[in-house]
């Protein structure tokens, strides 16, 4: 199970940093920015191999489950 940013929007928001570094501006001077989309992905073969029960609730939630 996992629970954090969803790494091709991250790597998005680099490429944008990286144009704008190369476009002139400051790298000291571009604002922090969090992660604006976080994701929960369940993989139930590793739930399965682990003995784990998933309950639904959980993977309803989920923005995906792995088979």
């Amino acid at each position: 199970m996992s629970y954090g940013a969803n790494f091709l929007n991250a790597a998005h928001g680099l490429g944008v940093y990286v144009g704008r570094v190369l476009k002139g501006d400051k790298p000291a001077e571009l604002p922090v920015q969090q992660a604006t989309k976080i994701e929960l992905v369940i993989n139930m073969n590793a739930a399965k191999a682990l003995g784990l029960t998933i309950p639904t609730s959980l993977l309803v939630a989920a923005d995906e489950v792995i088979e």
